[in-house]
């Protein structure tokens, strides 16, 4: 059945005030979205430069540090979901959601049980809706991440890990981010965050899996070039303890402001393609009324010329 002009005027009217909700949403994450790059691409100079500076210490150490060291048995594994507060974003939130499902997925037929920990109100929803118990959850601050956030998800995450084969321990951890590419391109990435693996500095990047990058610390001849030779006080031993913390929680701190970089892209783009449709529907919605209203004109015209005949037959009879 045709809607009537009414009704057309109606829905015109309502796509409109929608296409001024989603216009605003793209131009607050456009202001949002170049500051959130900034910072990101300013934790990723500074997590490259701590990188290095572990990796010269390493390079002097003969002792192996507990974060750096694998488990003698697999049998509990940590993930890190980050995700987003908000929706509208998108596909960021699902592609997250279905790289966690793949890596969950692998863990479980490897026969490891795994603690799921979230970080942004999506990811929580998302397990909580399918019953799936969380070791922790943590939100409000998917947008603008800081320090103090990864400090207190990297302390939690380390403490588990060093208890080890504890009751409460776990043999290692692995996150799933999305990696902040451009404005119309970001990638998700499952990465295990520890134990580090320590590598020779010629070590060969296609000996990784595709699917489950590895953080590393190059200890080979090209570390120990990396910066002169220091004198460590009071030991090399000491100082690669006092590194490696700083290392992983700044590493989340990275993977965090990717990821806010990345929501803040995303919805950028989902709202920018809501805009432009809002703007197509109306011009079909506007032309469609212009039918129904000459449809109108038409059907009134064709009422009065034919009460005029029936009235002119009338006076000459």
């Amino acid at each position: 059945m045709a809607a009537t002009l009414r009704e057309l005027r109606e829905r015109r009217n309502s796509v409109s005030t929608t296409m001024k909700i989603t216009r605003a949403m793209e131009m607050i994450a456009a202001s949002r979205v170049t500051r959130a790059e900034r910072k990101a691409v300013g934790a990723e100079e500074y997590t490259l430069e701590l990188r290095r500076a572990v990796s010269a210490v390493a390079a002097f150490s003969d002792t192996d540090h507990p974060l750096n060291s694998e488990h003698k048995q697999r049998n509990r594994s940590a993930l890190l979901v980050i995700s987003s507060d908000r929706g509208l974003a998108g596909g960021y939130p699902s592609n997250v959601n279905k790289a966690a499902e793949k890596i969950l997925g692998r863990l479980k037929a490897e026969g490891i049980e795994t603690d799921i920990y979230t970080c942004g109100r999506k990811a929580r929803e998302y397990f909580e809706y399918r019953d799936v118990e969380l070791a922790g959850s943590w939100e409000g601050f998917s947008e603008d991440p800081r320090y103090e956030h990864a400090e207190q998800i990297g302390e939690l995450l380390m403490k588990r890990f060093l208890d080890g084969s504890a009751k409460d321990g776990i043999d290692e951890v692995h996150i799933v981010y999305t990696q902040f590419k451009s404005l119309v391109s970001q990638q998700t990435r499952i990465v295990r965050l520890l134990p580090l693996l320590i590598v020779d500095a010629d070590d060969e990047d296609d000996t990784f899996d595709e699917l489950l990058q590895s953080q590393r610390i190059g200890t080979g001849d090209d570390a120990k070039g990396i910066v002169p030779e220091y004198s460590f006080e009071p030991d090399a031993e000491t100082v690669l303890d006092a590194l490696t913390p700083m290392y992983i929680i700044d590493t989340i701190k990275f993977m965090l402001r990717e990821s806010a970089a990345s929501e803040l892209a995303s919805r950028q783009q989902a709202m920018h393609s809501a805009t432009d449709n809002a703007k197509q529907l109306i011009n079909d919605l506007t032309r469609q009324a212009n039918q129904a209203r000459q449809g109108e004109i038409t059907q009134e015209i064709t009422e009065i010329v034919s009460g005029a005949d029936a009235l002119s037959d009338g006076q000459e009879n």
